[in-house]
């Protein structure tokens, strides 16, 4: 069984994008559990994953490590949730920011088998709800379905220290139908130009046509 270490906790199984499951013998959707040298891996669907895609497409700066706090904004029912808490393992934390009722239930039980995963019930606007219990973070990520888009990550930004990254999936359909993708993201990157500087965007095609993936640091 041919491996290897793509960035730190994150591995390449016969091909396939893989995590140590910090949870052993425990799925959190379909993924497949692989037994190799004593540890065991889950399995890691690019198409479930947007972080998965932008990996698998070659994105080159990988923050997320062992011991990493990251606030993540659209937690939703905790897939890719569940590989960054993989990654970061026990001594890291990561703040699960959801605000839809039927997807926190099942972010809920994948936070409640893993020790590192806190759940906040709450809107990305309403920073102020949350920001004392989050505190500073080295990593933001941010996968919401919504028109500002760009106003949110200034907003949480305010939460990450300087210098640090911030990972996005830009949804330009979401931000405007009316408008070509293109012209979507060259908006985003102009709006929060005062605060973060684009490092890298990543097409993650054919995994998801309509996405920008795109990576940040906080000036």
């Amino acid at each position: 069984m041919e491996s290897r270490e793509t960035f730190e906790g994150v591995f390449k199984i016969n091909g396939r994008l893989a995590t140590e499951n910090l949870v052993h013998g425990v799925r959190v959707y379909d993924e497949e559990l692989i037994k190799k040298d004593g540890k065991e891996y889950r399995t890691w669907n690019p198409y479930r994953s947007k972080l998965a895609a932008a990996i698998l497409k070659g994105m080159k700066n990988m923050a997320i490590k062992k011991g990493s706090s990251v606030l993540y904004l659209g937690a939703a029912t905790g897939t890719t949730c569940s590989h960054v808490s993989d990654i970061v393992g026990r001594e890291g934390s990561l703040y699960c920011v959801e605000f839809s009722e039927n997807n926190m239930r099942q972010l809920i039980s994948v936070c409640n088998q893993r020790e590192n995963m806190f759940p906040i019930f709450n809107d990305a606007r309403n920073l102020e709800q949350y920001a004392e219990d989050v505190g500073s973070v080295d990593v933001l990520y941010q996968d919401v379905s919504a028109r500002d888009q760009p106003e949110l990550l200034m907003l949480n930004g305010g939460l990450l220290r300087k210098g640090g990254l911030a990972y996005v999936a830009i949804k330009s359909q979401s931000i405007s139908v009316s408008k070509s993708p293109r012209q979507v993201y060259r908006e985003f990157f102009a709006k929060v130009s005062r605060t973060f500087e684009l490092i890298e965007s990543v097409e993650i095609v054919p995994f998801d046509r309509m996405h920008m993936f795109a990576v940040f640091r906080k000036k």
